[in-house]
């Protein structure tokens, strides 16, 4: 059956968090970032805020703004913000977080984009990020950082199976992703990582519906080129990155 392309599937809407983040880590979370009473909490990266809202209802004092270059999920944010009452206490802003001037703030969420506090010219750093994020933060604020960091040492045929031009030297572990926060001028208050179970919510999640689409659209005029895609992405994930990659959550202070 040929179905027009308004009967895609919405994108990523399976996904409450883009990332594997579960609900009870989240909430955890939240209570850690809100116990440091926050006034204003920027999100870098922030796609459509779904942690960022759920702090500012849990801190009815604060206010928020979130950063990403993707309108349609910023739109999805504001429709959010809308809905739960807090469009008056949020901004979401499409631009850039390269050296920003939304700071300094009491709290910072920066879950996997810390790319966007570096130079694109150049390879990721995160020791670069680590210090645009102290310069961001007031002394005492909290910084939520999730950062992919190895769990084991790659293979060569692992890395084969991932993104293209994965190299060994793309990430840290976790160790020395730690020492570098504390390096650029934080304590690290907690330490977590992300489960096998979050990982595979995510990454089902993340192509959910469109593998539903799929499968009842196989003669749709782009059915060719998102199989393509997906089975691409799938298989970065089964026959590369998985329980080879992981992502580190390192709830962070600025020291005084």
């Amino acid at each position: 059956m040929i179905t027009s392309e308004s009967d895609l599937p919405p994108r990523l809407g399976s996904l409450t968090f883009h990332g594997p983040l579960s609900e009870q880590r989240a909430t955890r979370m939240i209570e850690r970032l809100v116990a440091g009473r926050p006034a204003d909490v920027l999100d870098i990266g922030c796609g459509w805020g779904e942690l960022l809202l759920r702090i500012l209802d849990a801190a009815p004092e604060a206010k928020g703004i979130g950063l990403d270059i993707n309108a349609e999920d910023l739109a999805r944010g504001r429709a959010l913000a809308e809905t739960r009452g807090l469009a008056d206490r949020v901004e979401f802003v499409e631009e850039s977080a390269l050296g920003t001037e939304r700071g300094p703030v009491d709290a910072i969420l920066c879950l996997g984009s810390s790319q966007a506090l570096c130079d694109p010219e150049q390879p990721h750093d995160p020791a670069a990020a680590l210090r645009e994020l102290r310069r961001l933060t007031r002394p005492g604020g909290r910084v939520v950082l999730g950062e992919g960091f190895w769990q084991q040492e790659p293979t060569e045929e692992e890395l084969a199976g991932m993104w293209p031009g994965a190299h060994a030297g793309e990430h840290l572990g976790l160790g020395a992703l730690v020492d570098l926060a504390i390096e650029a001028g934080f304590r690290p208050a907690w330490i977590e990582t992300a489960s096998v179970e979050e990982w595979e919510e995510f990454e089902s999640g993340y192509r959910y519906e469109t593998e539903v689409w799929l499968a009842a659209n196989p003669d749709h005029p782009l059915a060719a080129e998102t199989r393509e895609r997906v089975d691409r992405q799938r298989s970065t994930w089964v026959n590369g990155y998985r329980r080879v990659l992981g992502i580190a959550y390192l709830t962070l202070i600025a020291v005084a």
